[in-house]
């Protein structure tokens, strides 16, 4: 079978627009539609925010903010969650209101996006 360049790019054409028909997404979709799970992220909460925020997530005087009651926390979607706490923010920054270091990960570089999405899916539990 012998294809003109017209043929192949009308084919490809078609190709393309099938694959955009039936749903084909962009590598970026997946984490833009991950759900956390609630008691996967209180572990990892234990394990690493309590520093700060301490067990009951009420915050620590002069360390880490209240997150029960936080309104940052519920008026921020999950995917800006998750952005913030991966990169963290520096005492420098004039949004800081504690003017302590929030590390990027919670100070937790080994937490993935999965795990930052379990913890924001169980910061959603407190703050309602």
């Amino acid at each position: 079978m012998k294809f003109n360049l017209r043929t192949l790019s009308a084919l490809l054409l078609i190709g393309a627009s099938l694959a955009a028909a039936c749903g084909s997404s962009s590598p970026a979709s997946p984490a833009a539609k991950m759900k956390g799970d609630a008691a996967a992220g209180k572990t990892k909460f234990d394990s690493t925010c309590v520093s700060c925020h301490g067990p009951d997530a009420k915050g620590i005087p002069g360390l880490g903010k209240d997150m029960t009651t936080s309104t940052f926390i519920k008026s921020t979607g999950d995917d800006a969650l998750v952005a913030f706490i991966t990169k963290g923010r520096p005492a420098s920054d004039p949004a800081n209101t504690t003017k302590v270091d929030m590390p990027p990960k919670g100070g937790n570089p080994s937490f993935s996006e999965k795990d930052l999405y379990d913890v924001v899916a169980f910061l959603r539990t407190l703050n309602k």
